[in-house]
């Protein structure tokens, strides 16, 4: 009988934030492969001691694929760690399609991404009424180019939350993109290793986040957020709790 593969969402950080299916089949794994550059090594004080465990940040595509051949062709349980929800540049599509070719069944267990944990650290919410209802997820151009009508820039136009991924360490560039569009006082934030013990939040305005951002030094693992969102002011409700609106659970 073949095992089984399950990517799984490590969560931002703290190991807490595992969801508790994550952490079931991490105790049942035979075989534990994980991102150990960003995933808190915590999470594999759940992981019984006869698993054999990988580090995967030294790994190749192939090394990765190799072990997870050999383990589910042996009848074994294969936990593939990645660090926040692997379905946000986790990398996982790639090795879906190798276990497709090979015909070995996986799943995908979802997990708390490093962007909802720092809008927790920010305590604000992306969505406000009548401020924004759009997110954006996206990233600067890098080594792993970004697709010209996804320009940075170009997002920028639409004047909604923004939440930029690898980034921060270009974010003289980042800040120059954003302002093509947003005005200089709109309201940015970094947050570096949310929900972790040393997490770092620096907050300012497009006109002075990137002098902030290069006087902390922080260069990865951090995520920008941008918008009034951040700054609502005078916001007005939801229509959900409003008492003069009538919806499918309650009459006005």
């Amino acid at each position: 009988m073949k095992g089984k593969v399950f990517f799984i969402g490590g969560g931002p950080g703290d190991p807490e934030l595992l969801t508790l299916k994550a952490v079931k089949i991490i105790k049942n794994s035979d075989i534990i492969i994980y991102a150990g550059s960003l995933v808190n090594k915590k999470i594999l004080d759940f992981a019984p001691d006869s698993a054999r465990i990988y580090d995967s940040s030294s790994m190749t595509l192939d090394e990765i694929i190799d072990i997870m051949v050999d383990g589910a062709d042996s009848g074994k349980i294969i936990a593939r760690i990645h660090t926040g929800d692997p379905s946000i540049y986790g990398a996982i599509m790639e090795q879906m399609r190798e276990l497709k070719k090979r015909r070995i069944p996986f799943d995908i267990i979802p997990g708390v991404s490093s962007l909802f944990a720092a809008a927790a650290a920010l305590k604000t919410e992306l969505t406000v009424p009548g401020v924004s209802q759009t997110v954006i997820i996206t990233r600067p151009s890098g080594r792993t180019p970004v697709p010209p009508k996804e320009d940075l820039g170009d997002l920028a136009s639409h004047n909604s939350t923004m939440c930029i991924f690898l980034g921060v360490h270009k974010i003289g560039e980042v800040v120059k993109s954003l302002r093509e569009h947003y005005n200089d006082d709109t309201p940015i934030a970094v947050v570096k290793r949310a929900s972790w013990d040393d997490e770092e939040i620096i907050k300012g305005k497009l006109s002075d986040i990137e002098d902030k951002v290069k006087k902390s030094n922080i260069q990865k693992t951090a995520i920008i957020i941008v918008g009034d969102v951040l700054e609502p002011g005078d916001f007005e409700s939801s229509k959900l709790y409003d008492p003069t609106f009538s919806h499918g659970y309650r009459r006005a």
